[in-house]
């Protein structure tokens, strides 16, 4: 049995009272280990921790921090094998996109923002022979990093990093359902030379230790990514405490597809989007809006396409598709294509479980699935379905295809797929998304800010967006002494 404690103080702590939650691994349904149902009593060790650390990090030259969190990086990539079959067992997700995606982009996260550390710049303004004021940004203080289970280390990371960089300590709490590589992490960053106190984990559910860190009175800002839902329970319970908030949340992103793009392209790209990590991935495209004069064609390769993808042993090297990450949240999207069903929708593949023989035999496991003649208000069509079910609808002309990409609730990230430079730039301006790509797909450059619009979140994350969410801005005015 795989037993996971909390990091606190520099050490791997129990749980105070003792209280461990079941960890089951996606691909074979049975449980492997276990982790901390952490309390308040675990929170205020944290807390006590960060208070002592956070003074002397802050102060910390930058170069040093930098160097620790640059070691932090290479440790992962050192890691690299360890951490991506931790990452498959935790996820269900093929061990190749692990070492591919995951772990090579939380290293990347480390290094981005190592470098940040050291370049980050504030402003000054002139008020020409009067005074000059310059801004200071200073360190939040104790801050609260909730990450979400499909990318674990890649985003658990994408938090922590950036906060670590601009100087503050940081409470984090990993998913509950993908808890190890956050483990693993906390010993590289002992290795790395990181401060004790800097960087405390947590583990345990969200609504009983998530919740608490944050509403606890010193953590000074909550960054969090995950459910809409839950993203709007935490807005309305911080409103009143006046803390700084990010909320990376939902999305029902849609694919813009018109009859001049690139068709081989677009058919391997479009894929990819839909049923990347099991459609576990928040910026996945879930919404294809195909214009009808390639509508059949599309439709047929990307069916064909989807009948020859077949999950698989996420552990093989040569899989290509692997686990949906819990039995509630296959519930849960079997659910959606049920309602689909219902409808008269014609389910074009898949809308079924699948069941692997041997040790895998009560694993969870889906079909690529791929939904037409559905209406635009029906629930697939406008609620997060987070797996592998896409659906498919034609347009006629740039202004329809612009109309139903913006007929959602969510606003995070839209993809256009044509050959025509000026068509892209106009639906790009058009649509309601905080993300646009024209011909491709989570193409990130670390550098750009990153978020939604709507119920897709609060906020922006990367880049400098992140160093100013995790620093204070103070103005500093000097008036000049009156010597003519």
């Amino acid at each position: 049995m795989d037993i996971i404690d909390n990091f606190i103080g520099g050490e791997l702590t129990p749980p105070a009272d003792g209280d461990y939650l079941e960890n089951i691994c996606p691909a074979t349904g049975q449980v492997y280990g276990k982790i901390p149902n952490s309390n308040d009593a675990d929170l205020a060790k944290a807390i006590s921790s960060a208070q002592e650390a956070q003074q002397t990090w802050a102060n910390t030259p930058l170069e040093q921090r930098s160097d620790i969190l640059l070691k932090i990086a290479q440790l992962i990539e050192e890691h690299i094998d360890e951490l991506a079959l931790a990452e498959s067992l935790d996820n269900g997700k093929p061990i190749s996109l692990a070492k591919q995606v995951d772990i090579p982009r939380a290293a990347s996260n480390f290094k981005f923002f190592a470098n940040a550390a050291t370049q980050f710049a504030s402003e000054s303004h002139a008020m020409p022979g009067d005074a000059i004021n310059y801004t200071l940004r200073q360190p939040v203080g104790i801050v609260g990093c909730i990450s979400p289970w499909n990318l674990p280390l890649y985003l658990f990371t994408w938090k922590i990093a950036p906060a670590l960089a601009a100087g503050n300590c940081v409470i984090a709490k990993p998913s509950e359902v993908t808890p190890k590589t956050a483990s693993m992490l906390a010993k590289l960053c002992l290795d790395a030379g990181l401060p004790k106190g800097v960087l405390s984990i947590l583990h345990g559910q969200g609504q009983q230790i998530g919740r608490m860190i944050c509403n606890h009175p010193e953590i000074k800002a909550v960054s969090f990514t995950g459910g809409t839902q839950t993203g709007g329970q935490i807005a309305t319970e911080l409103a009143p405490r006046f803390k700084k908030l990010s909320l990376e949340l939902g999305g029902k992103n849609p694919a813009i597809i018109f009859s001049d793009c690139d068709f081989e392209h677009t058919i391997e790209q479009v894929f990819r989007a839909s049923f990347a990590n099991q459609g576990q991935i928040c910026l996945c495209a879930s919404r294809l809006y195909i214009q009808r004069e390639i509508y059949d064609k599309f439709k047929e390769a990307l069916v064909k396409k989807a009948k020859q993808l077949v999950p698989s042993d996420p552990f093989n090297e040569s899989s290509k598709m692997g686990a949906i990450v819990s039995k509630q949240h296959l519930s849960k999207i079997l659910h959606f294509v049920e309602l689909a069903k219902n409808s008269n929708a014609n389910i074009l593949c898949g809308g079924y479980q699948i069941t692997l023989k041997g040790e895998l035999e009560n694993g969870f496991y889906m079909a690529p699935t791929i939904i037409e003649n559905l209406a635009i208000d029906n629930a697939c069509n406008q609620q997060e379905i987070f797996g592998p079910v896409i659906t498919l609808t034609p347009f006629d002309d740039a202004q329809e295809a612009i109309t139903l990409a913006n007929n959602s609730d969510y606003g995070l990230a839209t993809t256009i797929w044509t050959q025509d430079i000026n068509k892209a730039h106009h639906v790009a301006e058009q649509v309601n998304t905080g993300i646009v790509w024209v011909n491709c797909w989570l193409h990130r450059d670390l550098r750009t800010p990153f978020g939604g619009m709507k119920n897709s979140g609060l906020g922006r994350e990367g880049g400098n967006e992140a160093m100013r969410f995790f620093t204070e801005a103070k103005n500093v005015c000097i008036k000049y002494a009156n010597t003519v």
